[in-house]
């Protein structure tokens, strides 16, 4: 490698998180609307430069704590992307990462000093024209999410502890984009040992009460879900 080489100046590295979570029922994603220059006012993934004393994934939870507040989250590196012009600035390879948290007591900041505002959006309300190449990012991650959900219990990350049947058949729903019998998603989860009753019920307003499942087991698993 010669250093001197003008053709690698001016590179860095870009990481970029698609953090998911659940809440009235909908898988959703969290954006953060820029205030400064390039792609000012638009929405994108949280995101930000490495530092040339950090490694990727401690780059990542910088930014995810400056720009929405949020610590402590399971994190997975996905993709990389390398298009030489997905920034205006210079050459900017992005790591991506997925993150995952549970929809219970999080809280964002709605400002910082590189954003104006952040919000969680449903998959399907997502603005198509997000700053950089995060509509790239994203999709691609919810494919990468559409595979893991079939081979690890990482979903169990996007519900609460205790949750009803129909809310785990919404986050497949929600993830996979395809509707599912209820009778016949129940009877198959059910045989696949990977949920249990609590003997917990849940009041549902204008319904009968919901039973209460939880997760059991903690290890991957690769089976025929669906």
């Amino acid at each position: 490698m010669d250093i001197g080489n003008p053709r690698y100046k001016n590179q860095g590295i870009h990481v970029v998180c698609t953090l998911f979570t659940v809440r009235d029922g909908e898988v959703k994603v969290l954006l953060v609307q820029r205030s400064n220059k390039p792609y000012t006012d638009k929405w994108m993934l949280p995101s930000g430069a490495v530092y040339n004393d950090e490694d990727c994934e401690t780059a990542m939870k910088r930014e995810m704590i400056e720009k929405t507040g949020i610590s402590g989250i399971y994190v997975e590196q996905f993709h990389t992307f390398s298009n030489p012009k997905r920034s205006p600035l210079m050459r900017m390879i992005a790591v991506g990462y997925i993150g995952i948290v549970n929809s219970e007591n999080i809280k964002i900041k709605k400002k910082t000093e590189k954003t104006q505002n952040s919000e969680w959006f449903n998959l399907a309300d997502v603005p198509c024209d997000l700053a950089y190449d995060h509509r790239e990012i994203l999709l691609e991650a919810i494919e990468i999410m559409k595979k893991r959900i079939m081979k690890t219990p990482i979903v169990r990350s996007l519900l609460p502890k205790y949750f009803t049947l129909p809310e785990l058949q919404n986050v497949y729903e929600a993830i996979l984009n395809k509707k599912f019998d209820r009778r016949n998603f129940r009877k198959k989860f059910l045989q696949l040992n990977l949920i249990e009753n609590t003997g917990l019920m849940q009041d549902i307003k204008g319904h009968r009460p919901a039973n209460l499942y939880k997760f059991i087991g903690t290890d991957e698993y690769d089976v025929d879900i669906f």
